[in-house]
């Protein structure tokens, strides 16, 4: 399993799927990404919207594609800091 943590689009979500609630993300070097919206895979209040970001990691290869293992809202804590010029420059 790929313990790193990846950014991703949701695509589409299906709150009646045959293996119960469920949403696809778009991560750039992966592509698709089925995920469940239940614990403990997404411990988050709600339910993620197409178009939101979300972090999903615990990533491994299924015979139908990529599945998740964790999935959560993407933050600011996320963001990757920016560099700062120094004011003595």
């Amino acid at each position: 399993m790929d313990n790193k943590s990846y950014s991703a689009v949701v695509q589409c979500v299906f709150p009646n799927g045959k293996h119960g609630p469920n949403a696809v993300a778009s991560i750039e070097v992966l592509g698709n990404v089925t995920f469940a919206l239940k614990p403990p895979v997404w411990e988050e209040k709600y339910w993620p919207e197409e178009g939101d970001i979300v972090v999903l990691s615990e990533i491994r290869k299924k015979t139908r594609g990529w599945r998740a293992y964790s999935g959560r809202f993407f933050q600011p804590s996320d963001e990757q800091p920016t560099t700062k010029q120094s004011s003595t420059e």
